[in-house]
């Protein structure tokens, strides 16, 4: 990591990486939705589909994603796969930032230029 002009040392570009990859992730508010219902409480597919209103189809393929990113783990219980956040970091930025813009209102909606 290198030094910044603060005294604190920058993140590696791989780090950086990771962290924009998982932030990507939970862009989506489908993704988000589902990470913050699997934060309050471990749930198998079908559960987490009706909490968030989702499509079982859809709802499985985010399941995916977030398996793959490592957000996201899963065990089998019989003929169900139940999910979990076991990531204690993800629950907390997670809580974070919905916590906080729960409390502010909206911003009016603006069109970012050049982005």
């Amino acid at each position: 990591m290198a030094a910044s002009g603060g005294g604190f040392e920058d993140p590696s570009a791989d780090v950086l990486a990771r962290a924009a990859a998982s932030f990507g992730l939970l862009a989506s508010p489908a993704r988000l939705h589902i990470v913050w219902a699997l934060a309050r409480g471990e749930s198998d597919v079908t559960g987490l589909a009706e909490r968030v209103g989702g499509a079982l189809p859809a709802v499985s393929q985010h399941l995916t994603k977030l398996k793959l990113a490592g957000l996201v783990r899963s065990r089998r219980e019989g003929r169900r796969q139940v999910y979990y956040v076991d990531d204690p970091d993800i629950v907390e930025v997670v809580h974070l930032l919905v916590d906080r813009l729960s409390d502010r209102p909206a911003p009016a909606r603006r069109r970012l230029h050049g982005l």
